[in-house]
C-alpha cells in the first residue's frame, strides 16, 4: 500500500509583487494582501515569508523588517515604512480582500545582506567567506584553536594578540556574548575564523549575538571557509602569516601582504597589551565555577565517602581559604587572563597586580609574600626587561609561572625558547605529571616553548605534553620557583590543574613562617 502524503490546504492566489525600495534591491513577498504602484522617496521595508523557493540575493543589509498594514484611511501604515509613511498618490493603491486566517502561518524571517571577505595565506592559499565582524583588512599569524566551548574567552586572551585564531569547531556563536565572560577588556586578537556562525543565540545569559560583538569592537571575522582544509594545511605546513580582509579581494594583492606581514618571530608585543599602571584585583572567581560540586556530593551520595572526596579533589578543586594574614601576590602582567588573579582572590590573597615592564625593585618594594609570571602574546626571547626582573627575585620570593611566564623563567634560568611548528591551542590537551604519573587535562595557547637541551642542571621537568612530548612544566631545584606551559586557570576549560594554585599557596605560607 502506497504511503499517502499529507498535504496542506491550499493558500488563496495572491500575487507577488516586487517592493521597490527607491531604487535598491527589490525583496519580495510571496503571500502580500497589499499591491501598490507607487514609489517612496525614503526606503519601505516589508516582512518576507519563507516559500517553496529561496528569496532573490540582495547586495545589502536590510532595515528592520516590518509587515505591511492598510491604514482605516486606505493608505499604508506608517510602521511599514520604518513610521515614515509613503508618498505618492493614494489612488494608485489598490487594495484586496483578506483571505481567511492560515491555520499554518508562514515563519517570517530576516534578509541579511552577505558581505564578502577573503583570507589568504603567504603560501598562496586563498579562501573566500562572508564577513561575521567589522569592515577592514587585518595581518597577523593564522592559527587554530580546538576548543569546542569558550570562544568568548579566546576573543579576549591578550595571547592571541597579532594573530588570525581559526575554530576547528564547525559552529561558533550559538550561546552568545555576555558581559561576564571575559579575560581583559576588549578582544587583543587580529582576526576570527569560523566555519559557521550561529545566527540564533541560545542561553539564557546571552546579552548579545557574536557578530554584533565583533562588530562593536572593531574585529575582522569570516564564515563559509572550509576551516578544516585550512587547519590541515596549518598542521602540514606550519604556522603561515596571512591577511584577513573585505575591502581588498584581490588575489594576488591579499597573498603579497602576506608575504609582507611581520609576524610572530622577534617581536614585543606584550607592550601593546600592559596595564596602563599598578592596581589592586580584587573580584574572585564567578559563582559558575564551582557548580560541579553538587555533582561530587552526589557521587559521593553514590559511591561512598572515598569516591566523593577523590571527585571534590581531582575535579571540583575548590580552594582553600589563607591563612590569616592573607599572602600578598605581586602578579608582573605581561597581557594576563583575568581568570588568573580571580582564583588567587578566591585563596584569600591580597593581589597587587603591575605591568610586566616593572623592574626588580618595584616588584620588591611592595613587599610580596609570592610573584606571579602571567601568561602574554608573542615571542619571549625579546622581552629581555622581564628576564632581568625576574633573575632580580629569584631566590627572594616564591614564583610562580604560567604560559609566556613559564618560559621567561626558563630563559631567566638559563635555558632558550624554540617556535613549535603549529602550536597549542584548545582545551582538550592531555600532560602528564612527572611527580605522581597522573594525567590532566589542560587548556593551553601558546606558539614557543622552552628548549629541554638547553636546560641547567638545577632546573627539573615536572610536566610533559602527550601529544609532542614537548615541556609543560618547570621546577627549580633549589629555589622555591615553578612553572607551567599550559592554563591551570581555564578559562575556559577543564579544572585538573587547579592544584598549581594551592601549590603556590604552600610555598608562600612557608616562606612566611621561615622569615617568622
Amino acid at each position: 500500500m502506497g504511503s499517502r502524503k499529507v498535504r496542506r490546504p491550499a493558500l488563496p492566489p495572491t500575487a507577488a509583487t516586487p517592493l521597490r525600495t527607491c531604487g535598491a534591491s527589490a525583496h519580495y513577498s510571496t503571500r502580500l494582501l497589499v499591491n501598490y504602484a507607487q514609489s517612496c522617496k525614503r526606503s519601505c521595508t516589508a516582512t518576507c515569508y519563507q516559500s517553496q523557493r529561496r528569496m532573490p540575493a540582495v547586495e545589502r543589509r536590510a532595515p528592520q523588517l516590518v509587515p505591511l498594514e492598510l491604514c482605516p484611511s486606505g493608505t499604508l501604515n506608517k510602521t511599514a515604512t520604518g513610521g515614515r509613511g509613503c508618498v505618492g498618490d493614494p489612488s494608485a493603491l489598490q487594495t484586496s480582500t483578506p483571505p481567511p486566517p492560515d491555520p499554518w502561518p508562514p515563519t517570517p524571517y530576516t534578509v541579511f545582506m552577505l558581505k564578502p571577505a577573503k583570507l589568504a595565506l603567504e603560501d598562496g592559499t586563498v579562501f573566500a567567506g562572508t564577513s561575521i565582524g567589522a569592515e577592514g583588512e587585518v595581518d597577523g599569524e593564522v592559527c587554530f584553536n580546538t576548543s569546542m566551548t569558550g570562544y568568548q574567552e579566546i576573543l579576549t586572551d591578550p595571547s592571541y594578540r597579532g594573530q588570525i585564531v581559526t575554530m576547528t569547531y564547525p559552529q561558533i556563536g550559538n550561546y552568545g556574548v555576555n558581559a561576564e565572560d571575559v579575560e581583559s577588556q576588549r578582544p587583543h586578537l587580529a582576526g576570527f575564523v569560523v566555519r559557521e556562525h550561529s545566527r540564533t543565540q541560545s542561553n539564557f545569559r546571552s546579552e548579545q549575538s557574536l557578530s554584533e560583538y565583533l562588530e562593536h569592537w572593531g574585529i575582522v571575522a569570516i564564515e563559509s571557509i572550509d576551516t578544516r582544509a585550512l587547519v590541515r594545511r596549518l598542521r602540514t605546513r606550519g604556522a603561515l602569516k596571512g591577511v584577513l580582509s573585505t575591502v581588498d579581494l584581490d588575489d594576488a594583492s591579499l597573498v603579497a601582504k602576506a608575504h609582507a606581514s611581520p609576524g610572530l618571530v622577534g617581536r614585543d608585543l606584550v607592550r601593546e597589551v600592559l596595564p596602563d599602571q599598578p592596581f589592586e584585583w580584587q573580584e574572585p572567581l564567578s559563582e559558575w565555577t564551582h557548580l560541579q560540586g553538587r555533582g561530587a556530593r552526589s557521587e559521593e551520595r553514590e559511591g561512598g565517602m572515598e569516591q566523593g572526596a577523590r571527585s571534590r579533589e581531582n575535579i571540583v578543586s575548590p580552594e582553600p581559604p589563607a591563612p590569616s594574614p592573607s599572602p600578598h601576590v605581586v602578579a608582573l602582567d605581561f597581557g594576563m587572563k583575568w581568570n588568573i588573579p580571580r582564583h588567587l582572590v578566591d585563596m584569600g590573597c591580597r593581589v597587587t597586580i603591575l605591568p610586566g615592564t616593572a623592574s626588580a625593585d618595584d616588584v620588591l618594594g611592595h613587599e610580596p609574600d609570592g610573584v606571579f609570571l602571567s601568561n602574554g602574546p608573542g615571542d619571549p626571547e625579546p622581552l629581555e626587561y622581564a628576564i632581568r626582573t625576574i633573575r632580580g627575585v629569584l631566590g627572594k620570593k616564591p614564583v610562580f609561572g604560567i604560559c609566556l611566564g613559564h618560559q621567561l623563567l626558563g630563559l631567566a634560568c638559563g635555558a632558550r625558547t624554540f617556535k613549535l611548528k603549529f602550536g597549542h591551542r584548545g582545551a582538550n590537551h592531555p600532560v602528564q605529571n612527572l611527580d605522581n604519573g597522573l594525567v590532566e587535562i589542560t587548556s593551553q595557547n601558546h606558539g614557543f616553548a622552552v628548549a629541554e637541551e638547553s636546560l641547567p642542571p638545577f632546573l627539573r621537568v615536572t610536566h610533559r605534553s602527550l601529544n609532542d612530548g614537548t615541556i609543560e612544566g618547570l621546577a627549580h631545584r633549589d629555589l622555591a620557583a615553578f612553572s607551567v606551559q599550559y592554563h591551570p586557570e581555564a578559562s575556559a576549560g577543564p579544572h585538573d590543574s587547579h592544584y598549581l594554585f594551592r601549590q603556590f599557596l604552600e610555598s608562600m605560607n612557608v616562606a612566611v613562617g621561615a622569615r617568622a
